[in-house]
């Protein structure tokens, strides 16, 4: 059999990483090269260019291999498929992540894979790639790890010490769905392995007997990622299992994955929801849970049927059901419950709250704050403005819903 090219082998590896959603690079180390070595890293978010549905393009985001002993109903690459497949070398990865960085084309890498031969034999080769970069070539951009649960202990460890993020798939919201879906997958095994992650993680923050720091773990955290669509779980129990990882495992972020019907994934449930639409309302979700204060079972509140509304972000569809706690009184109202005002972000809550020190705020001062005074002002009182009986109408989320859009032919 000819040999194929290292081009192909990119184009097939490349191309089938784009599953993987978790790729963003903030929390990392600050490294500079200019002391030795290759590369550098901000310490913050290094992602410079996003597709349109947000993901980052500027690691080097491969697959190991597309190959996999396990057949997943889910995944494009499981053992049954009959998918094009392409495996490189542990050089072949650190040579195009250091020719991929000297063009400037990177700076990082993301590298995950599937299963071949064993977790045990996959990961450590996943680990020789990570050490070879740093030790042998000093490397000293981002790297994120795909780890596999169910390797040995011992092999997580060690990617731990070469990486700046590892991540473990949870794969979907519901323990009876992966063992459904995912037969040779334990969740108990996914637990255990994010656990280690953590506490490891913990661990490398204290300090020795003899005030040492102890050598670096994942510094940027971990993070997981969760199929989306596959098993017919509700955007309720997605979120519910979300907050169960954040405080649980300490995550950076929890991505979520939209599911697309693929060849003979015939056990997997159709779709219920655009995928793409829902993915974005569940980030959406998500931000709320964790930057303004709401809770799984508030946002559940502003659903229909446990699924989020397609048409509404769910800040507004949770404010249109609870009408009774607005209009709010810009100038007065606590931070925590400007935050709950559809069209105010952080950042603008931020700055009114700075701004009404000094003086009265009016509506027009929103705009300029960055406010989306569409959304806020059916749920805002300040002198010169009240909705009177706007916020109560009938009509209101008709008001707040996008315009229909003409459909295309061609």
């Amino acid at each position: 059999m000819t040999p194929m090219a290292l081009e192909k082998k990119l184009e097939i590896l490349s191309d089938a990483a784009k599953y993987d959603a978790s790729c963003a690079s903030s929390g990392g180390e600050k490294r500079d090269s200019r002391k030795g070595g290759i590369g550098s890293s901000g310490g913050s978010g290094i992602c410079h260019a996003y597709t349109p549905d947000g993901r980052c393009i500027s690691l080097l985001k491969i697959l190991m291999t597309n190959f996999c002993i396990f057949d997943c109903a889910y995944c494009i690459n499981r053992v049954s498929s009959n998918v094009e497949r392409a495996r490189f070398s542990v050089e072949e990865v650190v040579s195009l992540t250091l020719e991929f960085y000297r063009r400037n084309y990177i700076e990082g890498l993301f590298l995950s894979s599937g299963i071949i031969r064993s977790p045990d034999q996959t990961m450590a080769d996943m680990v020789r790639i990570a050490r070879t970069l740093r030790e042998v070539h000093g490397f000293k951009g981002y790297i994120h790890l795909k780890t596999i649960p169910d390797a040995q202990a011992e092999l997580i460890r060690e990617a731990g010490l070469w990486a700046d993020r590892l991540s473990i798939n949870v794969e979907l919201p519901r323990d009876s769905s992966v063992r459904k879906f995912a037969p040779e997958k334990r969740p108990e095994t996914i637990r255990a392995a994010m656990a280690q992650v953590w506490l490891e993680g913990e661990a490398a923050q204290d300090k020795t007997h003899t005030g040492r720091k102890p050598q670096r773990f994942a510094p940027a955290g971990q993070s997981t990622q969760m199929i989306v669509g596959a098993d017919g779980a509700d955007d309720t129990a997605i979120l519910s299992c979300a907050t169960r990882l954040y405080s649980g495992y300490k995550l950076r972020r929890v991505y979520y994955s939209a599911f697309s019907p693929i060849p003979d994934a015939s056990s997997a449930l159709p779709l219920v929801q655009p995928p793409l639409v829902r993915e974005h309302r569940l980030y959406q979700a998500d931000w709320l849970l964790r930057f303004y204060g709401f809770t799984t079972d508030e946002i559940a509140t502003g659903t229909q049927g446990g699924f989020l509304d397609l048409e509404l972000d769910p800040k507004t569809a949770w404010a249109l059901q609870n009408r009774q706690f607005f209009p709010v009184d810009v100038n007065l109202a606590s931070r925590d419950t400007l935050l709950r005002v559809p069209g105010f972000g952080t950042r603008v809550v931020d700055r009114i709250i700075t701004a009404r020190r000094n003086r009265c705020l009016r509506v027009e001062d929103l705009a300029r704050m960055g406010a989306l005074t569409r959304k806020a002002r059916p749920f805002v009182a300040l002198p010169g403005w009240s909705p009177g009986g706007l916020t109560d109408s009938s009509d209101l989320r008709a008001r707040l819903a996008p315009p229909p859009k003409q459909l295309q032919l061609l």
